[in-house]
């Protein structure tokens, strides 16, 4: 287990998130996937209000295999607001956030929600109407901790300060769209992350299904929901990142996916400057997912070259700072 930042909670370093069930994976496979991640030692499950095609399914999904199973206890349990295509929930009004929250609790069964997304920005809503609803979730004791995902950096920034500067319970966590090959997040959010220590858990940690390996130029079609999405990579220079971790997959003798999840566990210095034994300060455990890899101060390199230097890594282990980090991963079938 690792520790999540500044809300104490200990938690699986991969944390299941539970979009597909309900939509690819109907309710006897979601609790096929739920059962074997627990037995796995998994205890982080991350849904929401929204997920996917029926509003509610996969929170009543998850709440009815919690009570069978008895194990809510044992569950650190994220749930969202504030996303979806239904303009009803799509916002992040006041009224909005103390409903559906109360709403995910009995879809749930559940009486608290351990970590609580605003899971879309909404620039229509004034930032503090919304964040003075979570403030009172908190307070209430119906939500432990609140967390942010899809958010600019200057709205990220500016809510965080409004909470700070009202006394608000702050957002602690946040949940960017990052991965091999969508890199945004490096030059964006990670120095907002640092700044405001906040715990990171990047989404769609495998590009919905691309860093499997299964997508591959003049391969067979792939029969998925995701295909679309995951094939696109191919046209932006995939093939390359693929090929890299072929590498890195061989010489460890694991599978393709466990690479790309497992590059996440380090954060590379330039070797030049820093390495593990110079003494240089390791990131804060707070920062559990925040890296800007790079082969200078401020060179970045692709997604290509990072598999690469893992694969470096493994022979010169002088040349990384080891850390914690926590990955959203999806419990469907790719």
């Amino acid at each position: 287990m690792v520790s999540l930042g500044r809300t104490g909670l200990d938690v699986f370093p991969l944390c299941l998130g539970g979009n597909v069930f309900g939509w690819t994976a109907d309710e006897p496979q979601s609790r096929a996937v739920l059962d074997a991640y627990a037995e796995a030692g998994g205890n982080f499950i991350d849904t929401a209000n929204s997920y996917l095609i029926e509003h509610g399914r996969s929170e009543t999904i998850l709440g009815r295999w919690m009570h069978d199973r008895g194990n809510r206890d044992q569950i650190v349990l994220a749930t969202k607001v504030g996303g979806g295509r239904d303009p009803r929930f799509r916002n992040l009004r006041a009224e909005t956030i103390e409903s559906e929250a109360h709403t995910s609790l009995k879809r749930l069964q559940t009486d608290r929600i351990d970590l609580y997304y605003a899971h879309h920005d909404d620039r229509e809503t004034p930032l503090e109407e919304s964040l003075r609803a979570f403030d009172a979730l908190v307070r209430e004791g119906a939500v432990r901790h609140i967390a942010a995902s899809n958010y600019s950096p200057e709205r990220l920034t500016a809510a965080l300060s409004l909470q700070r500067e009202l006394g608000l319970a702050e957002f602690t966590v946040l949940q960017p769209h990052y991965n091999l090959v969508e890199r945004d997040f490096e030059h964006t959010l990670a120095p907002i992350a640092d700044a405001w220590d906040l715990a990171v858990l990047p989404y769609y940690a495998l590009a919905s299904g691309f860093l499997t390996g299964k997508y591959r130029p003049g391969g067979a079609p792939v029969e998925s929901a995701r295909a679309k999405v995951a094939g696109g990579y191919l046209a932006k220079g995939g093939a390359a990142t693929l090929e890299a971790l072929d590498q890195v997959a061989a010489v460890r003798q694991t599978t393709v996916a466990a690479v790309a999840l497992a590059i996440f566990g380090q954060e590379r210095t330039a070797s030049r400057t820093r390495s593990a034994n110079s003494g240089g300060t390791s990131p804060s455990p707070a920062m559990v997912i925040s890296s800007s890899p790079s082969t200078s101060s401020t060179e970045k390199i692709s997604g290509a070259s990072l598999a690469q230097t893992a694969l470096a890594s493994h022979r010169t282990a002088s040349t990384v700072t080891l850390m914690p980090r926590i990955l959203t991963i999806t419990g469907g079938r790719y």
